[in-house]
């Protein structure tokens, strides 16, 4: 029997610019089998949750746009738990207005929230993880978050600084810290005691509401307000009408940076964020030339790490390029170096400026 107290927020409205031309402002990655498995990664985001929280106590937080793409690729969900934002206000808003919803449900119920479009192997110990966390939620004030133990200097990633001396699964928080440069990243690492912020956090409806009270007042004001509405045919108007009020601000600056209630435990999974094709091609299969392909149909020659992606079985030949990133579809082919690829949000702009939004 799954835990009717568990419940799960799955953060679906983001675009994820990076993947472009596949990922794109009507149709994001969150939304495509990036990784050729024959399911989507909102799908098996979905499914891993599934395991061992009841299906009617998943939530997806996403824009009003993608309602059908939501309701489409995720066949157990009910319209009324696809918790929609009428406009953009990063995290932190739609975290309290998600948490207030489950609260009038269940005041007893604890809640993780998670991006949909991460890569998780191991999804038992993904579990026996977030469970480890439910557990300490339901007994105290806390706030929790999962964090990676870093492989490399990663300068992409903001991390989780934990005090040194606690020998405990679960470890006290003592700051959270912005993405570093290189040399304050070796820094980190050197030191042992840094983990990666993997943007997964749990914690008790009732204490995340409470600390939405405590630190962001007018925040918690604003969304409480229509706390009646919540759940029935008029919470729709009133968030309509409200929630474009709410600052735009991240969950880590409006809560996690003040609190002093927090603990990370190090996964014990392995995951990556698939932030950009250059990750995506780091956890693919490769060819005897180091190549990732994705649909395609390759013949390759004197052509090494390249990332390829087509249509389903369309027949891509490559010779003399090593170190790209090859991605086909229909109106857009991207022929870019692997070694640029932070750089794919600015073409795209250019990209916009030059033939328009529809390509975006």
């Amino acid at each position: 029997m799954k835990n009717k107290n568990y419940y799960a927020v799955l953060m679906a409205g983001g675009v994820g610019s990076r993947f472009w031309p596949i990922s794109t402002s009507e149709n994001p990655k969150q939304f495509h089998d990036m990784l050729g498995t024959g399911q989507t990664l909102i799908q098996k985001t979905f499914q891993r949750l599934n395991n061992f929280i009841p299906t009617e106590n998943i939530f997806i937080l996403t824009n009003e746009r993608y309602n059908d793409l939501v309701l489409e690729q995720l066949p157990l969900v009910k319209q009324e738990q696809v918790v929609l934002e009428p406009a953009m206000r990063n995290t932190a808003p739609c975290i309290l207005y998600a948490a207030l919803k489950i609260q009038k449900m269940n005041p007893n119920g604890v809640m993780i929230v998670a991006p949909s479009d991460h890569w998780i192997e191991n999804e038992d110990a993904f579990a026996r993880d977030v469970t480890k966390c439910f557990d300490k939620c339901e007994k105290e004030e806390v706030l929790c978050t999962l964090g990676i133990k870093p492989t490399f200097p990663n300068t992409g990633f903001g991390y989780i600084e934990f005090e040194k001396e606690n020998t405990s699964a679960l470890k006290k928080v003592h700051q959270f810290r912005e993405k570093p440069d290189y040399d304050t990243a070796k820094e980190f690492l050197a030191q042992g005691n840094f983990i990666w912020n993997a943007g997964i956090f749990m914690w008790g409806v009732n204490t995340i509401v409470n600390a939405f009270k405590n630190f962001q007042p007018t925040q918690y004001s604003l969304l409480e307000a229509g706390v009646t509405q919540y759940n029935t045919s008029g919470e729709k108007d009133f968030i309509k009408e409200n929630y474009p009020k709410a600052e735009n601000i991240s969950i880590d600056y409006a809560i996690l940076e003040q609190s002093t209630s927090i603990y990370v435990l190090p996964a014990t999974f392995d995951w990556n964020d698939l932030g950009t094709w250059g990750s995506l091609y780091d956890k693919l299969d490769k060819d005897a030339d180091n190549n990732a392909v994705v649909n395609s149909k390759v013949i390759t020659e004197d052509a090494k790490r390249n990332m390829i992606r087509s249509p389903k079985d369309k027949i891509v030949v490559v010779d003399g390029l090593n170190d790209y990133i090859i991605v086909d579809k229909e109106e857009v082919l991207l022929i870019y170096p692997k070694s640029k690829e932070q750089n794919i949000k600015q073409i795209l702009g250019k990209v916009k400026a030059k033939f328009g939004n529809k390509y975006a």
